[in-house]
Formats: C-alpha cells, structure tokens, sequence
C-alpha cells in the first residue's frame, strides 16, 4: 500500500514530470493594460556574453587589435547598416530587426550581469523574476493561454546564473526540456524518456494504480484529487498533444536543414513549433561564448552555425505570419573586452565588458532595418543614447501587453511594480520608443 506521506513524496520528486507545472492553481488577477500586438518572446540567450564588435558593431577601422581577422565587415539589404563578416544569412534578413549598439549596465561578472540583464534590477535583498517568469504570470495560466505545455519553457537547460522565477516561487519557474533536439527522439524530460518504451510507461502507470489502494479510499479528498489530474496531465503530455508538438520529425527535411542540423538550430526550430502552439515565452539557452582563449577559432564555427539557425528563425516566422506577433530578443549578459589579449594565455581571447554590448530585437512591434545608439570608435564606451536593461525590457513589456508600471506581486507585500522605479537606484534613458 502507499501511504499519504509516500504519495506526497512520489509527487515531490516530480514521478508526473512537468504536469505539474502546468497545472492552474489560481489565478492570480493581471490588471488590464492596452498594449502592443505581441503574443509570444523568443529570447536567444547567448549565454557567456558574445562579442559585439565581431557580430553585430564591427569596427575594421579600429586595426588588428581590437577587430583581429575579423575585419571586413558585410553590406545588409538595408541601405548603410554593416554587420561582421560571419553573418551573411542574417544580412539578407537586417530589414526584420533592429540592433542596439548602445547597451550598457558596467557590470563585468556572469551572475550579476545575467540578474541585471533579465530582471532590470540591480542585485539587493529581493530575487525579482526573470523576464519570462512575469511574462509567465501576465500571460500564462487563467490569462488566456490554454496550452499544456507550461507557459515558460527552456531549450534546452536553464542557464543556472539565478533564480528565473525569483520570489515568484516554482510554479513560475521554466519548464527545461533537457535533451537534445537534434536527435531523435527529442528526449524531453517528462514527456519522453529514452530506453523506455511507451509500453513500459503504461504498465507503470497501472502498477501504481493496483498499488494505490489508499487513493481509492480517499475520493473525494482534494488533495488526492489534485495528485490525480498531476497524473493526468504527466501522461497527456507523454502520450497525447505535448507528444507530437515535441516531435521534430513532423517538420520537412528541408527545413530542418536550413536551420541547420545542430542543437542550436533545431532548438530555433523547436521555438518556432511552441510560438504556433501558442507558448507565450521561450528561452533558448545558447552557450558557448565567453570565449576567454582561442576567440577567433571559436567564433569561425561558432558564428555561421548561428547566423544560418537566426536568419532561419527569422524568415521562418515570417512566412507563417507569426513575426509580427512574436519579439525575437538576442542577447547574453554583457560583451567581450574590444581589445583583444593576444598574449598568452589567452591566445587571442576576449575578456567580460559590460560597459558597451550589443542586442537584436525583431518582431512583435519592433520595427526592422534600424540602429539605436552607437559605440566610439573602439567599441569601448557607449557614444550615443545609453540603453539600459530597463529600457529594453520594459519595451517588450509594452508590445505583451504588459504594464510596465503594474504591481507585481510578491511575498514581502512590499509595493513593487514590473519594472524598477528610478528611486531602486535603476537606471533608465527611456524605452525604445524610437523602434516601436
């Protein structure tokens, strides 16, 4: 027989995988804001921080030490705006985003700038909520979305730089698919387990029904009933829609080539299936740059493995109608020293810079074909209109539908909104106004 205490336990330890993230458990009451036209964020979090003057601010007149080989930067299909050589997929496709060359928040740690970067907030007494954990709070359960799949999900592994979900608590925490979705199966935690067969999972499930003589003395018992339809949706999502949305062998073989038959690349894929099935916010978790030694190296196969999976991505979601539903935010925590540390070492490597970095946005109301801000002549220092982490997230916000100014709830019943006030000690030039 198992007891209560040992059923609460199976439950614990997560037997019914990510159902039990996806199931209601109130509904806490958005206030309502007239906002933009998107439905969904795709962010590429670059994490590591990639380095702007190589991607998306290249700076050939700055010499060898600071472009390195990289140096001849490529014509878009938008009339004087140039990106890094590596990228020529996504130069046919700069008229679909903007880039901001005038990141900046001066913080040169991974945590740190990771928390800054996706919060908005300085580091204090609070853990504030990611951007997808609020997205997840405004948009997700009981506010429209209907899906079974968790309104925030991971491809493929949470960053693990903080708490996404912060004070916010784990039901809005993200659902990491784990696996790799380059193969097949997409092994997707809770719903796909690879070695075991569907067979096996269904005589699981009855021997635990035959062994659960207890839950069948308690009908009626909330908590038991809330135990039974976790299992519900544990094995819906193994067997039913979650199944086949997870299942890339449905796309063509074409396509999948074209993004290119890489975890980054399917993952972009992977993205583009949750934003038609309606997720309202998806991480791609992209790691691999923070590229201390050997910069250059990395980057040759690094960026074109990139530059194919985004401009895929981008014309992918344009072709289906979704783009000008759906804000593509590229970024990681910061950027890469401009100057390049030839000396061992480092070997040609680029260190942490938070003063000055780069972003792309595309889509759900941002407009395409334009630059904000700029860089000096080096790539070091911002030269013109500061964009601050605040600025940019309370910009995407804005086109969700999101007040930036709402309150947010939280466990200190303190009166704290979405986005920091400039009393936090937050820094702020303004929302992208210019590019909405």
């Amino acid at each position: 027989m198992i007891d209560d205490l040992t059923r609460r336990d199976v439950l614990k330890i997560g037997l019914f995988g990510a159902a039990g993230l996806a199931l209601p458990r109130g509904v806490w009451a958005a206030p309502a804001f007239r906002g933009g036209k998107a439905k969904s964020v795709i962010q590429i979090w670059m994490w590591g921080g990639p380095c702007h003057i190589d991607t998306f601010d290249p700076k050939p007149a700055a010499g060898r030490d600071y472009a390195g080989p990289l140096d001849k930067p490529i014509a878009t299909n938008v009339d004087g705006i140039l990106i890094g050589q590596l990228l020529p997929q996504l130069a046919k496709q700069a008229d679909k985003f903007s880039i901001i060359r005038s990141m900046t928040h001066g913080n040169n740690g991974h945590e740190t700038a990771s928390y800054i970067t996706q919060t908005g907030r300085k580091s204090g007494r609070l853990v504030f909520p990611s951007v997808g954990a609020v997205v997840s709070l405004f948009k997700g359960f009981g506010k429209g979305y209907k899906g079974i799949v968790p309104p925030y999900v991971v491809l493929t592994t949470p960053q693990g730089r903080f708490s996404e979900s912060g004070f916010l608590g784990e039901r809005y925490k993200p659902f990491a698919t784990g696996g790799n979705p380059n193969q097949q199966p997409f092994a997707v935690e809770g719903i796909v387990a690879q070695g075991i067969t569907d067979e096996r999972q269904h005589g699981r499930r009855e021997l635990l029904h035959k062994l659960d003589s207890l839950g069948k003395s308690m009908e009626g018992n909330p908590e038991f009933e809330r135990a039974d339809r976790a299992e519900k949706g544990a094995y819906d999502l193994m067997f039913g829609e979650a199944r086949k949305l997870f299942d890339l062998t449905q796309e063509k073989n074409e396509l999948r080539d074209r993004y290119g038959r890489t975890v980054f690349g399917q993952s972009c894929l992977m993205a583009r299936r949750l934003v038609e099935y309606g997720v309202p916010y998806i991480t791609i978790n992209y790691g691999g740059w923070d590229t201390h030694k050997q910069h250059f190296e990395i980057m040759n196969r690094r960026l074109p493995e990139m530059d194919n999976a985004m401009a895929t991505l981008l014309q992918d979601l344009s072709d289906r109608g979704l783009l000008d539903s759906t804000v593509v935010w590229w970024s990681g925590e910061f950027g890469r020293t401009p100057k390049v540390q030839w000396e061992a070492p480092w070997n040609g490597g680029r260190g942490h810079h938070g003063a000055c970095f780069s972003a792309v946005v595309a889509g759900g109301g941002f407009k395409g074909g334009r630059v904000v801000g700029a860089s000096d002549a080096k790539g070091v220092d911002v030269a013109e209109r500061h964009v601050y982490p605040r600025d940019l997230i309370g910009s995407v916000y804005e086109l969700m539908g999101i007040d930036p100014e709402a309150p947010l709830p939280n466990p200190t019943g303190l009166d704290i909104r979405v986005l920091p006030a400039k009393e936090e000690g937050a820094e702020s030039a303004g929302r992208l106004k210019e590019i909405m």
